[in-house]
């Protein structure tokens, strides 16, 4: 099982693997741990990650970045609509409804789903941890922002389901960099113990995160969070290309925004000088070469006046700080430490006003980018059971109050109530129960729509089918399990009716809920618990019946999700992500081959004049470099686009006049090696045959018809090398050598096998008589004379057999994380 955790970013995205006993966040092809969250699309292919960047400028209408803040949200939206305009690609409305990507594959227009580009986004994080795992992989975890609806987190596990990933959690950023940062802690107090209170700040490109937690030894308990989903890095971007494109068009008359790459080539500019100025409080210039319509542009800033132009921007990051405090019910002498993380949160000026709010030093134990995706990890780690990974147990919360609503049966019109309230504990099961006569829904949605940041408070409608009254015509007790799952995402998870038996028959009790907590509540007197905190009893038919038994029968739902890839869309777009990556894998090989042929016209033509020039002929040479820049020229006008097998067959051609040389060469370097190492076999047999003719003790035990074999062997041999060396001291360089390589190796091994297992074979032993031995070693005392050593394999000290130990089973490596 492969323990991955992702973090898929507004603007980069890590990759953390469990191994070798811990976690480390994997490089990619690139040998760089951030891989952009980039996708561009191609005549023939798509690009993603550092690839992608690279095309930001020259193919900016078909590169597509910062999608992810269009999970789950309708084209109509106006988060999308006002978006819009500041975006470089085009958008698209999907047959759905939902928000497509409008751009040229293929030398067509298409229009993908932003789950499909994720999917794409994330099958090459999958590929980048294959590769660093030397292994497939399925199962991750993978990160959201701790504001993302129950349709944006739909949204993104269809898409790792699009991309053939198993998608084990859905981790919110807080929740990973809580864990990330507890789990190492040897020094938190005991279970019994006051927790430690921490607070995380999370800035990173696209938004602003904030959250409380709780820690004990062995586990965390999220105690609340804030958030403000439209402040991040990328506004402080924002501002500054906004000014630089207002000094440019009274500088040099250049109106910016109406040129798409000069627009992005200024983004790119700004992005860096926004990080020069986190480091650096003096003048810093800003210069672009070639800017718009073959202008140069310069400009310059200092952090000062940056700081006074983003006044607005940092006015907002006390807020959500204000918003977490009241929630969790503290005040700030109750905060152990502040830790700080997100790429944004390098800006001097914010990390001064978290500081200054609570009125201490600010942590930066963990890595402000890897944070999140080690986090992820370590959570897949505790999942998989693979892994040994210490006790910690998690508590996360419902970020915005869900409620329910229904057609009331007593009561005319709707009926509603909150099932799970802001902060709750997560995840975690609630039972609701009903009394109906027939099949009723229930509709789940977000109570307080000002806190979300997004426009539809709709969870979705839950259709409770094969609902009937009791046999006596009452109304039945339908039981009805609602849930708030490890990914965030509220469901319906099952229903079922409570059916009166009678007295002969048996009793079926309910099924609870094997996994998470759970509650169960009545909905009639859910209304009298908010307002009297007490709950009244005067919904049963009687409040003292004799107990009777009871059947359940499960009933089925009907589920009518809001903004929900229906289960066909979802395998057509995986059997089309996989079309997609063939088409990937063969232009990669027919881009693979057509610089093969490249490599070898440029090698070729440099060793013409180089190691080759003297063992080909000048008109040979000629020729040759003429179809070398015939080729050349051939590449870059009818062979820029070319099919996979003229290119094959383009190398062939060239290797037919170059392959001879080549090999010309190689046998000149190694026919010396070669006949020396035959020379040093002839003499070593000759040595022997001398050693044994002059009676040498080593080697009397030979057998004499066999030494004069070897004798012949080795004449015959020397006799073949003299030859071939005076043969060959008579060729031209250019000519094909009289003897190859592969002659004389062959004629060496040939010698080696009818000599040496003739000169190594090895004494006979002598067998001293029984009357001999026991005078030079004396009596063997009757003990059993035995060739095992003591503490043999064989035989132990006291000469028992010793058993060998036996092989362990196959089993999974464990992780010890300290």
């Amino acid at each position: 099982m492969s323990v991955v955790g992702i973090d898929v970013g507004f603007q980069s995205c890590y990759v953390a693997v469990a191994r070798a006993g811990g976690i480390e966040t994997v490089a990619n092809e690139y040998s760089d741990r951030s891989t952009p969250a980039c996708v561009s699309f191609g005549p023939r292919n798509r690009s993603v990650g550092a690839a992608a960047k690279g095309q930001v400028v020259t193919n900016c209408k078909n590169t597509v970045q910062g999608f992810k803040r269009f999970h789950g949200r309708a084209f109509l939206d106006p988060y999308v609509q006002s978006a819009k305009s500041s975006l470089v690609y085009d958008l698209a409305q999907m047959p759905s409804g939902m928000t497509g990507i409008k751009v040229m594959y293929m030398e067509e227009e298409k229009v993908f789903s932003i789950e499909q580009v994720t999917a794409m986004l994330l099958t090459k994080l999958k590929e980048t941890a294959e590769t660093a795992m030397k292994k497939p992989v399925a199962d991750c975890v993978i990160s959201v922002p701790s504001f993302y609806t129950d349709a944006e987190r739909r949204s993104v596990i269809d898409a790792a389901q699009i991309a053939g990933l198993n998608c084990l959690r859905l981790m919110n950023e807080t929740t990973a960099v809580t864990l990330a940062y507890g789990i190492y802690k040897q020094d938190l107090p005991a279970p019994e113990e006051k927790p430690r209170n921490v607070v995380f700040v999370d800035l990173g490109h696209s938004g602003y995160q904030v959250s409380v937690c709780a820690f004990n030894k062995g586990k965390l308990k999220m105690l609340a969070s804030a958030f403000d989903a439209e402040l991040g890095g990328k506004d402080f971007d924002e501002v500054l290309v906004n000014h630089f494109c207002e000094e440019f068009g009274k500088k040099y008359k250049l109106d910016v925004k109406t040129k798409p790459r000069a627009l992005v080539r200024l983004y790119q500019e700004c992005e860096k000088l926004k990080k020069l100025m986190s480091a650096n409080s003096s003048d810093l210039p800003l210069n672009i070469e070639c800017f718009m319509n073959d202008i140069d542009v310069t400009g310059k800033l200092n952090r000062g006046h940056f700081e006074e132009m983003c006044a607005g921007l940092l006015a907002k990051v006390e807020a959500p700080l204000h918003s977490v405090m009241e929630q969790a019910k503290l005040k700030k002498e109750d905060i152990y430490a502040v830790e700080i993380v997100g790429g944004a949160s390098r800006i001097p000026a914010v990390k001064e006003r978290v500081s200054k709010f609570f009125g201490k030093e600010l942590s930066t134990t963990l890595n402000a980018d890897e944070a999140v995706a080690r986090g992820c990890a370590l959570q897949c780690a505790i999942l998989s059971p693979a892994f040994k990974v210490r006790e910690f147990s998690i508590t996360d919360v419902v970020h915005y109050p869900i409620s329910l609503k229904w057609n009331s049966a007593a009561e005319e019109g709707l009926s509603d109530c909150e099932v799970f309230p802001r902060n709750h504990a997560a995840p975690f099961s609630k039972v609701l129960t009903f009394y109906r006569r027939e099949p009723f829904s229930l509709e789940a949605y977000y109570n307080n729509p000002k806190e979300l940041p997004y426009p539809d408070p709709t969870i979705g409608q839950f259709i409770i089918q094969k609902v009937v009254p009791q046999a006596n015509g009452e109304s039945s007790k339908v039981k009805v399990k609602v849930r708030v799952n490890v990914h965030g995402v509220f469901s319906v998870s099952s229903a079922s009716l409570v059916e009166l038996l009678k007295p002969n028959e048996g009793e079926e009790p309910m099924e609870t809920d094997p996994a998470g907590k759970e509650e169960e509540v009545c909905v009639h007197c859910f209304r009298t618990t908010l307002e009297d905190g007490k709950q009244e009893k005067n919904h049963a038919p009687s409040a003292k019946k004799p107990k009777v038994k009871t059947k359940t029968v499960e009933l089925p739902i009907e589920n009518s999700l809001h903004w929900q890839l229906t289960n066909d869309l979802v395998n057509l777009f995986m059997e089309n992500e996989g079309k997609m990556i063939m088409q990937d894998k063969l232009e990669k090989e027919r881009n693979d081959a057509k610089n093969n042929v490249e490599e070898y016209v440029y090698e070729m033509r440099d060793k013409l004049h180089g190691v080759l020039e003297k063992f080909v002929s000048e008109s040979d040479r000629d020729t040759f470099a003429l179809r070398l820049e015939d080729t050349e020229n051939w590449l870059y006008d009818d062979g820029e686009d070319q099919q996979k097998q003229v290119y094959i067959d383009k190398l062939a051609e060239l290797k037919k006049l170059g392959q001879p040389v080549q090999e010309r060469y190689i046998e000149a370097e190694e026919r010396p090696k070669a006949f020396d190492e035959l020379g040093r076999h002839i003499q070593q047999y000759m040595k022997i045959v001398e050693a044994y003719k002059t009676k040498e003790e080593q080697y009397e035990h030979l057998d004499e018809l066999e030494m004069l074999k070897v004798d012949k062997q080795v004449n015959d041999a020397m006799i073949w090398m003299n030859s071939k060396m005076n043969a060959q001291s008579k060729q031209n360089f250019t000519q094909e050598p009289a003897v190859k390589v592969q002659e004389i190796q062959a004629k060496t091994k040939e010698l080696y096998s009818a000599c040496n297992p003739i000169v190594s074979k090895p004494k006979p032993k002598v067998e001293i008589p029984k009357d001999e031995k026991e005078e030079q070693n004396g009596p063997i005392n009757g003990q059993e004379d035995t060739d095992a050593q003591p503490g043999s394999p064989e035989k132990g000290a006291a000469g028992s057999t010793v058993a060998p130990e036996s092989a362990e089973g196959n089993k999974l490596p464990q992780m010890d994380i300290d």
